[in-house]
C-alpha cells in the first residue's frame, strides 16, 4: 500500500478485522488508479439504536491530481435492518470505486483525444548545442525554428544528432512558447543513415 492513509475511529472499536478490511479495500482502489494522493476515512457511531438501522457512518475522502477531491459515504440509518460496521465500510468503498472508475475512464478518453489530435511534423536539425543539451529544428515547409531539449529526443538518441539530421516531432506549448516533443530520428547523415527505418527527408529546393 503506497497511498497516504488516515483512519479515524469515533466511538467505534478498532479491531484487526476492521483494519484488514480497510487495507484490502484501499489496495483495490490503488489498482484502479495509480495517482491517488491520500485517503482519509472516518468511522463513527451515530447512535445507539440498532433497531432503527445501522448505528454507524463511514466517510471516505480521496484526493488525486490534478485537483480531484472525491467523497463517498455510507449512512444506513433509514434501513429497517441492523447493519454491521463491516457492511458500511464495503458500501462506502463501492461508491468510491464507481467514482474512480468514472474519472479514470474520462481521463483516458481525454488523453486519447489529445494524442489523436497531435500530428508528427518532419524537420531538419539546423542548430545543435551538445554541451548545453539542446538544439533547434526547422520544418521543411516552414521557416520557423523550433527549440528541443535533450530529454525530448526519443530512445536517448540526442548524441546521434548532427546538423542536417532528418527528424519527426510533435509540437507542444512550453513555458517559452512552441517547442518540440518526442523527437525521433528519421535520417542520420553519414554511416548511420543506412539504419533509418523510413526514407530520408528531402528538403525543398529553395529550403534555407
Amino acid at each position: 500500500m503506497k497511498v497516504g492513509l488516515e483512519v479515524t475511529y469515533r466511538d467505534v472499536e478498532k479491531t484487526e478485522a476492521t483494519e484488514r478490511l480497510i487495507r484490502e479495500k484501499v489496495e483495490k482502489l490503488e489498482r484502479l488508479c495509480d495517482y491517488i494522493s491520500n485517503i482519509s476515512i472516518v468511522l463513527e457511531k451515530a447512535h445507539d439504536r440498532p433497531k432503527s438501522g445501522s448505528p454507524f457512518r463511514v466517510r471516505i475522502d480521496l484526493t488525486m491530481p490534478p485537483s480531484h477531491e472525491l467523497v463517498a459515504s455510507s449512512n444506513a440509518e433509514g434501513s429497517t435492518q441492523y447493519i454491521r460496521i463491516e457492511s458500511s465500510i464495503r458500501d462506502a468503498f463501492q461508491k468510491m470505486e464507481r467514482q474512480l472508475k468514472e474519472i479514470t475512464s474520462r481521463q483516458r478518453d481525454e488523453e486519447q483525444t489529445r494524442g489523436s489530435a497531435a500530428q508528427d511534423t518532419m524537420a531538419l536539425v539546423v542548430r545543435l548545442f551538445p554541451s548545453e543539451g539542446y538544439g533547434f529544428l526547422k520544418d521543411v515547409d516552414d521557416a520557423e525554428e523550433i527549440y528541443f531539449h535533450r530529454n525530448s529526443v526519443a530512445h536517448g538518441d540526442f548524441d546521434r544528432l548532427q546538423v542536417g539530421t532528418g527528424v519527426r516531432y510533435t509540437a507542444v506549448e512550453g513555458e517559452q512558447g512552441l517547442q518540440a516533443s518526442t523527437v525521433q530520428i528519421v535520417d542520420k547523415p553519414g554511416a548511420l543513415s543506412g539504419k533509418a527505418v523510413e526514407p530520408p527527408v528531402t528538403p525543398p529546393v529553395d529550403w534555407r
